[in-house]
């Protein structure tokens, strides 16, 4: 139970202080699989001393673009503009994917952060 209080604080210092719609959405039909996720990813493991939380989005961002997965790099992306971090960082690790990962994965991580860009400049009173 300590573990998914520390997932909870964790996700709302990074989403504004809201619960995260997909670990939401998830807990509707896969408890176990959000409990899992809240408790270990980011109770246990997020929440770990070592690294700031600027630096482990900007890696995750990083990570999840490399493994083609755009759609959790793009969750963290959010994370990491809601915590400062600036649009040119962000396009700056998609370059740094192109090395290890091939320009596919880097292609298809920029077009998704392309997309929240759009969106967080669409949505009233957001800022990118």
């Amino acid at each position: 139970m300590e573990e998914r209080l520390r997932g909870d604080a964790v996700v709302r210092s990074l989403n504004s202080g809201a619960p995260q719609p997909t670990l939401e959405r998830m807990r509707q039909e896969f408890p176990f699989l959000a409990a899992a996720t809240q408790g270990y990813a980011l109770g246990d493991v997020w929440s770990r001393p070592g690294l700031d939380s600027r630096t482990r989005q900007l890696a995750a961002v990083a990570v999840f673009a490399a493994m083609g997965e755009a759609a959790f790099m793009k969750v963290h992306a959010g994370y990491a503009l809601n915590i400062g971090v600036s649009e040119g960082e962000l396009k700056e690790v998609i370059y740094m994917v192109t090395v290890p990962a091939g320009f596919p994965r880097a292609i298809a991580a920029s077009q998704a952060l392309s997309e929240l860009f759009a969106e967080r400049r669409a949505a009233p009173g957001k800022q990118p």
